[in-house]
């Protein structure tokens, strides 16, 4: 049996391994919590819930912003609509009363008008109301003025025919007397003044009431009114007129007696007023108020159209003023005056002057020595300034 040394160590045949942790998963670090504890999650389908919410949410203002567009564009649509018929009927309008009684008046006191002329314009007058019923007709009125759109129509016919049986009443006047042609032509032209109340009552007013109800702003209906002066178209008228017309034969000679007579001349200055006589001189205050009065009588069987009266203020023999005036119309047996103003008399003060007046001749007047006269004057100037 042996022994061991003391000292001698232990020898151990198995040596253990270090423990090792077996390799896994890293623990996470669980941190603190801040700010107290910790919500509640949110139950399911909340959040889709509330982006649906925001959906419709969004598509209501999208419909609400389409809406007040479509409204907006409507509303523009509706007032273009509405100015562009009656800018087409304000056109219609205007050309159809150019041929009302401005224009005839005009005629009557043409000097070379005469009784074929006048059925001529009468006539061409009255197509040109057709022409303007045909335009009137290829319009498209708007749905809530198709009624009042007839209406239109009805006043271009009711002239179109009242301007051709003045024309046809001309032509078929032959021998009548003039009082009779003369009324037959007043009757004639009740239509034109029937057309104007047409127009105003059964179109403007109905067309103006329905745009005030429809809200559309910045547009009217048009006047019209082809009788803008009764009096030219009465049956007093149509006698002077159609007597002096008939007095002209196709030949385009005067027959009849015609012409004027001087009345008499006065001076009107600073409120008084003075007669001048062709025997003696007259003093004449010159004022700035100055003014010749000049009256004359149509001493004819006819009314006379466009007579001119003229007034010149001579010295030593040559006009220092001379000026000229036109009476449009004046019926058998009226006197009428004329006023001159504004004379230039710087010359004419210190000496003698001479104030002539002369009532111009008019077709088929043959006797001319009472239509003139040479008034001897003073001129001073006024005590007034």
């Amino acid at each position: 049996m042996s022994t061991f040394d003391e000292g001698t160590e232990e020898v151990e045949f198995f040596e253990e391994p270090e423990t090792l942790e077996s390799p896994g998963r890293q623990r996470r670090r669980v941190r603190p919590r801040r700010g107290g504890p910790r919500r509640p999650a949110p139950p399911p389908g909340a959040v889709a819930l509330a982006r649906l919410a925001g959906l419709v949410a969004l598509a209501i203002v999208v419909v609400v912003g389409l809406v007040f567009w479509v409204g907006s564009c409507q509303g523009k649509s509706r007032h273009d609509e509405y100015a562009s018929y009656m800018n087409s009927v304000r056109s219609i309008a205007q050309t159809s009363a150019a041929t009302g009684t401005t224009a005839l008046a005009n005629q009557f006191n043409s000097t070379k008008l005469t009784l074929p002329g006048l059925q001529s314009k009468l006539g061409q007058w009255s197509r040109q109301q057709q022409q303007a019923y045909d335009e009137a007709l290829r319009l498209r009125p708007p749905a809530s003025l198709q009624a009042a759109h007839q209406q239109v129509l009805a006043t271009l016919q009711l002239r179109a025919i009242g301007l051709a049986g003045l024309a046809n009443s001309l032509a078929a006047a032959g021998s009548k007397p003039a009082p009779q042609e003369a009324n037959l032509l007043a009757q004639q032209a009740q239509l034109l003044s029937a057309s104007d109340l047409v127009w105003t009552e059964l179109f403007r007013l109905p067309a103006n009431e329905t745009l005030r109800r429809l809200g559309v702003k910045g547009v009217i209906a048009p006047p019209s009114h082809i009788v803008a002066n009764p009096e030219v178209v009465s049956a007093h008228s149509f006698e002077e007129v159609y007597s002096r017309l008939k007095a002209t034969n196709t030949g385009g000679k005067v027959t009849g007696l015609h012409g004027s007579e001087l009345v008499g001349t006065e001076t009107v200055s600073g409120g008084q007023t003075k007669t001048l006589t062709v025997s003696s001189p007259t003093t004449v205050a010159v004022a700035a108020d100055l003014a010749f009065k000049v009256s004359f009588k149509d001493a004819g069987n006819f009314q006379e159209v466009n007579v001119p009266v003229t007034l010149r203020v001579i010295v030593f023999g040559k006009a220092v003023d001379s000026k000229t005036e036109h009476v449009p119309t004046i019926q058998r047996g009226e006197t009428k005056t004329v006023s001159f103003t504004n004379l230039n008399l710087s010359k004419a003060f210190g000496a003698q002057a001479t104030v002539t007046v002369v009532v111009g001749k008019v077709p088929g007047e043959t006797n001319l020595s009472d239509n003139h006269a040479s008034y001897p004057v003073f001129f001073s100037l006024s005590s007034n300034g």
